[in-house]
């Protein structure tokens, strides 16, 4: 019955984790919005504006209001959905972020519909052929790849494929209510840099996790029982090296779905991360405030689906 219980209060102590995680992040987002310099009445005004238009434009938006009734009215807003409108151009900034975020998912899914193969397929091969020039290799080259930043590796890409061969666009850019599925050569580049900057480290768990689940006991008797070499890697070896790299990979699912900076930068790609640093060179705060906020809940949620996923993928943590 103890184990029972035990069993069953895990997840809800993860949960109430993450909500506390999630509620310490919103205020340390009020707060660094608050100590940057400026605000948005001298952004909107300049820095040569009358004192009295400023305090004005400030009192419309209620920023002259203490900053703990701001925060609360924010935070109570913020659980339904309600982030308020935009200084800059006065739309909802649920529209604004909803509009760049179903970008930055397409680029997200693709970017992982990549990874997630790759890591597991690579790691896999190459764990179970631990010491050997294959498995040398393919570290070899993860290593390489890991050692290059994102926006060097960016940039080879567009050299090469954009600018030399003349495959694919340079600049990923659409059109007025064109999607980036309107046209998928957008995203190719994209994908293929921010695949590079994840897929070292998620292979390079997996092959350790898979290395050292092909020397388990249990392995070992399944072999020596005469089962097929292919059952005992899919069945025994993969799903207890995979928990290892499950929480990495929810990293990458992290930094892949809430907008990745260089590469949506690099590229001129119209996601969450375009949006963010729009609103904070304009000082947009509400707009800054909800793109960080989604962020950190997109990181939150991977990391506890990860934290629930491992007992899954290894017995003897289901069954202490």
């Amino acid at each position: 019955m103890r184990t029972l219980r035990r069993t069953a209060a895990g997840p809800v102590r993860r949960v109430a984790g993450a909500l506390l995680v999630l509620l310490a992040v919103s205020v340390l987002v009020f707060a660094a919005t608050e100590a940057a310099p400026g605000d948005a009445a001298t952004a909107r005004l300049g820095p040569q504006a009358d004192a009295a238009a400023v305090d004005g434009v400030r009192a419309e938006l209620g920023l002259d209001r203490p900053a703990p009734l701001r925060y609360l009215d924010w935070l109570g807003h913020a659980v339904r959905g309600d982030f308020g409108a935009s200084y800059a151009n006065g739309r909802p900034v649920g529209e604004l972020v909803a509009d760049r975020l179903g970008n930055s998912l397409v680029l997200g899914l693709a970017a992982l519909a990549v990874l997630v193969p790759l890591a597991v397929g690579l790691g896999l091969w190459a764990g179970l052929r631990a010491g050997r020039r294959g498995d040398r290799l393919v570290s070899g080259t993860a290593l390489g790849l890991a050692a290059v930043p994102e926006f060097v590796t960016g940039a080879v890409l567009m050299l090469v494929f954009a600018a030399g061969l003349g495959w694919l666009p340079a600049v990923s850019l659409l059109g007025a209510g064109q999607g980036p599925l309107d046209e998928p050569s957008v995203l190719v580049l994209p994908v293929l840099t921010l695949v590079s900057v994840c897929l070292a480290q998620n292979l390079r768990l997996v092959r350790a996790g898979v290395a050292e689940a092909a020397r388990s006991p249990a392995v070992e008797a399944a072999r020596l029982n005469g089962v097929p070499e292919r059952r005992v890697a899919l069945r025994l070896v993969l799903p207890a090296g995979l928990g290892p790299a499950v929480p990495m990979l929810a990293r990458s699912v992290a930094y892949l779905l809430g907008g990745a900076l260089v590469a949506e930068s690099l590229f001129g790609y119209p996601g969450l991360a375009a949006l963010l640093v729009d609103a904070t060179a304009s000082r947009d705060v509400p707009v800054v405030q909800a793109v960080a906020l989604l962020g950190a809940a997109i990181a939150v949620t991977a990391n506890l689906a990860a934290d629930l996923a491992v007992p899954l993928l290894e017995p003897a943590q289901r069954h202490p």
